[in-house]
């Protein structure tokens, strides 16, 4: 069985989107690397008129997701145990680390909340991991759940032309990605820098690390303090590959 995406969604017609293009796509529908199921939580509503809501416990604005329709629709999934996940502002950050052990498994179960939420006792009873994609909101769950779904199936063999492409992106030591260029050598008065033009393997390493460190301290002081945290307790990711490739007689 390929690695599986199935979406829990009150409008199923949102999927694919951006799922069913180019490589993602591809690797989809025909090479069969992967697969997207959708379910539409209207249809594992007992009420006559299909509700699957009602007003917030205690009052307030909206209305919230029954927690005996979501388990309905939850529980009508078939197969392995996979991760289960519902698209939450309130969530734990996605991060690159949780993606990776996403992708390694048999796929993973999206819910998209819409309206006030989903009624907490479902996702306590079910074991929904709340994520968010990050500090804003959404009017529902399914960008963020086409964002959680790319992020994994693109790390699947095979999905992706190079492999070696994944080591070197933003996150994946705990730095942020180099910039990058191609042709025109120059565009309105911006030059490539020179020592991508050099042809020297090494220079261009060096560089484009300097690159990261610059760009992770800037934008990501965050990620960049962790980082610095790492190397003086001696992990420093780059070294620790060093040292592994060398152990491989790479």
């Amino acid at each position: 069985m390929p690695f599986t995406a199935t979406v829990l969604t009150m409008f199923p017609e949102a999927f694919p989107g951006p799922l069913g293009v180019s490589l993602i796509g591809t690797a989809w529908r025909e090479k069969g690397l992967w697969d997207l199921q959708t379910l539409d939580i209207r249809d594992f509503s007992e009420d006559k008129r299909g509700f699957l809501d009602d007003t917030p416990a205690g009052g307030g604005p909206g209305a919230v997701l029954k927690a005996d329709v979501v388990a309905r629709a939850l529980d009508s999934v078939s197969g392995p145990q996979r991760p289960v996940l519902y698209m939450s502002a309130r969530g734990r950050p996605l991060t690159q680390a949780r993606v990776r052990e996403w992708a390694k498994t048999d796929g993973i179960t999206v819910l998209c909340g819409r309206f006030e939420g989903v009624d907490q006792r479902v996702l306590d009873a079910r074991g929904f991991e709340e994520v968010s994609v990050g500090d804003a909101v959404l009017a529902g769950g399914e960008a963020a759940a086409m964002v959680v779904i790319e992020a994994c199936v693109r790390l699947i063999p095979g999905v992706l032309g190079q492999a070696m492409s994944l080591s070197s992106e933003s996150f994946e030591d705990g730095l942020l990605e180099h910039p990058q260029y191609t042709r025109p050598r120059t565009f309105e008065g911006l030059d490539i820098p020179e020592v991508l033009l050099s042809g020297d393997h090494k220079k261009v390493a060096q560089w484009r690390e300097e690159q990261r460190h610059v760009t992770t301290r800037e934008r990501r002081p965050d990620l960049w303090t962790a980082h610095l945290d790492k190397r003086n307790a001696g992990l420093d990711p780059a070294k620790s590959q060093q040292k592994g490739a060398k152990a491989r007689g790479e």
